[in-house]
């Protein structure tokens, strides 16, 4: 048979060392990765089946007067923006019509 293997009671200090902190680093890492979890699910409810935001709705058609070209576009809780070259044009969300309009300089 063969003989048992020695350790030095110093090397038997630092493996039990090594294997505490190897223990540690493996329950950090499961705790990080159930947290990580947990953020996910209450984050993104969608996953869970909640309900998600509603439809944004756009009036059907917006008049721009002849001389304006729209450049960019964006949407408030109430009012639409058309950005053009030297203005922006605010319409009413809901009737389209126009509510106002800012000269750039």
């Amino acid at each position: 048979m063969a003989d048992p293997i020695e350790i030095d009671p110093k090397e038997a200090a630092k493996l039990t060392l090594l294997r505490r902190l190897v223990t540690t680093l493996l329950v950090v890492m499961i705790g990080g990765f159930l947290v990580l979890i947990a953020l996910l699910v209450t984050r993104f409810p969608q996953l869970n089946g909640a309900p998600t935001a509603q439809a944004v709705t756009f009036p059907d058609t917006i008049d721009l007067p002849d001389d304006v070209t729209a450049e960019a576009f964006t949407r408030g809780s109430d009012w639409v923006a058309i950005v053009a070259s030297d203005e922006i044009l605010i319409f009413d969300a809901e009737t389209g019509d126009l509510r106002q309009r800012i000269t750039l300089d």
